[in-house]
């Protein structure tokens, strides 16, 4: 198996692990819509279901639609992130390790909804009574993830820039 792949399939699987433990531990110890305050004012630990993408992006519990289509979408986005690591460079760390957590996180959120339909989420951070929606492990993989790709791009485009400014330098 190439490097590239090894790799992220390794950042995929720790992602998976502690994303399914953590959600089967909420499931276990606090009912659904329980919470328990951790740091008042700022962080509950909670037991909600999303039926949308990350952060509740498309959660209408009145439809059924969702879990198809980001099945679907899920199914895509793994075919695509295996297609991006068989051409990334193999020297480029950041989008590699940005493809394996993105992959662990759809993965890990795949799982629940073939499981249940449903995303378990956890995580409650707010201010006030301005609150971030609920997300799980698998969510911050994601976010993660993307950064790591856009730090990758970034970098990209500065080792290329200068050639170009040489390039219009010498004519």
């Amino acid at each position: 198996m190439d490097q590239r792949l090894r790799t992220a399939l390794l950042l995929a699987a720790a992602i998976i692990v502690p994303d399914q433990i953590t959600k089967a531990v909420i499931q276990q110890k606090y009912a659904l819509w329980a919470s328990d305050t951790v740091i008042p004012g700022f962080f509950n630990i909670v037991h909600v279901l999303n039926k949308g993408a990350a952060f509740g992006f498309l959660n209408q519990p009145d439809t059924s639609w969702q879990t198809w289509f980001f099945v679907g979408v899920t199914i895509v986005a793994v075919g695509f992130i295996y297609y991006l690591l068989t051409t990334a460079d193999k020297g480029d760390r950041y989008f590699i390790w940005g493809l394996g957590l993105i992959l662990g996180g759809a993965l890990g959120n795949l799982i629940d909804r073939l499981r249940t339909g449903l995303v378990v989420d956890f995580l409650d951070f707010y201010l006030g009574q301005y609150h971030w929606p609920a997300f799980n492990v698998a969510d911050i993989a994601i976010s993660c993830g993307a950064f790591a790709v856009l730090v990758s791009m970034y970098m990209q485009n500065r080792r290329e820039r200068p050639h170009a400014t040489r390039r219009k330098a010498a004519h």
